[in-house]
């Protein structure tokens, strides 16, 4: 296929392609899928050869947040059952984030609901950062707190914070419809304060939520304009007690040219198949490292995930290998800029909740299996795009409770 060759070339000389290009891979057949899949396989490996980086969510405060965001069990208004406590102690976080270390991941994503933090908010992160870090030097460590305030992200980036994570979402023209008390232009505010502290930038969207191709096309070559070094990729999870609980919009299909899409724009970031994997991918996860190099181990935000070893074991049967923790993650042309010192001139490909880090969302989920997990795609199969509410399942172990966490 002419088009697949063309952005196969793109993405090797991390050239943009066009509107059309990206909207046309959105568009390519069920009967094309592998094809889409094999052809941005050849850029994914090319910048990151087969390495899978792990990362593990440590939600810090969950529920009780004062914004509307629709897709977001922990919002104003939400009547899901999910955990409700305050800021975990930094021994605690500690003590999280060690299971998910222990598990192989190589980035620890602080999660705070909230519209933001306030100052002494950023003293306690701080000190979160600094338990963490004394147990394991090496590990990266991403903040996800909200909207940032001028000169919070100089503090948490003097803690030893590595990274700052907050989404976009959505295109700018929809970003209204899915919330009111925050603006697209709020949000673009703190992932350039990310940038300018110095901060790796991580920013990246939710699908499924009743948006258009070109709402998502719009959303990528947004990110790709701000330039962060990971776009984490959601798939709506529709939680009950949301406003969006009845959006099953995704097939398997679908996510996997929405991945491909990403990648072809933006070829040389860390892109990460981060909340609702194992609910839309199920059985298909294995074919999205394919695009993909990063996921999310064990459990989300507010939402149960897949057991970790099955995690690892997915990456192995794949034909991939867990990222090290002294592989650096990003090219040699990006990571040498030093963490978030890339200019938005240059682009995330010219030279980079639903859920995950950084949405307060809903992750994927996959806790039905028992509290063993079980791989996504071995419960009897539906036909697509029917609700598949047995694969939802509200967290409750790990941070915010006495229960083990998975890892």
């Amino acid at each position: 296929m002419d088009l697949l060759n063309t952005l196969v070339d793109k993405g090797l000389r991390r050239e943009l392609p066009t509107r059309e290009e990206a909207l046309a891979v959105l568009a390519t057949s069920d009967d094309d899928l592998l094809d889409v899949v094999a052809a941005a396989g050849k850029v994914r490996r090319h910048w990151f050869g087969r390495r899978v980086k792990l990362n593990y969510l440590v939600n810090l405060k969950s529920g009780l947040c004062p914004e509307d965001c629709s897709y977001c069990s922990q919002r104003l208004g939400s009547t899901a059952g999910i955990l409700k406590y305050t800021w975990l102690k930094p021994d605690e976080a500690s003590k999280a984030a060690a299971a998910g270390l222990a598990g192989g991941a190589k980035r620890v994503c602080l999660v705070a609901s909230g519209r933001g933090p306030t100052d002494r908010d950023v003293d306690r992160v701080s000190e979160t950062i600094k338990a963490i870090k004394d147990q394991n030097e090496s590990v990266e460590v991403c903040a996800c707190l909200g909207l940032l305030s001028d000169g919070q992200a100089e503090r948490l980036r003097e803690a030893g914070a590595d990274a700052y994570n907050h989404n976009l979402n959505t295109s700018e023209e929809t970003y209204a419809d899915i919330t009111t008390t925050h603006t697209y232009a709020d949000r673009v505010d703190t992932v350039r304060k990310a940038h300018a502290a110095g901060l790796s930038a991580c920013s990246g969207l939710i699908a499924g939520m009743g948006e258009s191709d070109e709402d998502l096309v719009d959303v990528v070559y947004s990110l790709r304009e701000l330039d962060p070094d990971s776009v984490p990729v959601n798939f709506l999870i529709p939680v009950e007690g949301t406003p969006l609980a009845k959006e099953w919009n995704l097939t398997p299909q679908r996510c996997l040219r929405i991945l491909a899409m990403v990648r072809f724009v933006c070829p040389d970031v860390e892109v990460r198949i981060a909340g609702g994997r194992e609910v839309h991918l199920r059985s298909m996860q294995p074919l999205a490292l394919n695009l993909a190099n990063s996921i999310f181990l064990g459990d989300y935000l507010t939402t149960e995930g897949q057991a970790g070893q099955a995690d690892l074991d997915m990456i192995a049967d794949a034909g991939f290998e867990v990222e090290g923790a002294g592989e650096v993650t990003l090219p040699e042309h990006r990571a040498s800029a030093g963490c978030g010192s890339h200019g938005a001139a240059d682009g995330c490909g010219s030279h980079e909740d639903g859920g995950g880090c950084g949405s307060h969302g809903d992750g994927g989920v996959c806790g039905s299996h028992g509290d063993g997990g079980g791989v996504c795609g071995s419960v009897p199969a539906a036909p697509a795009n029917e609700a598949r509410t047995d694969l939802v399942a509200v967290r409750r172990r790990g941070a915010g409770t006495d229960l083990a966490p998975n890892a």
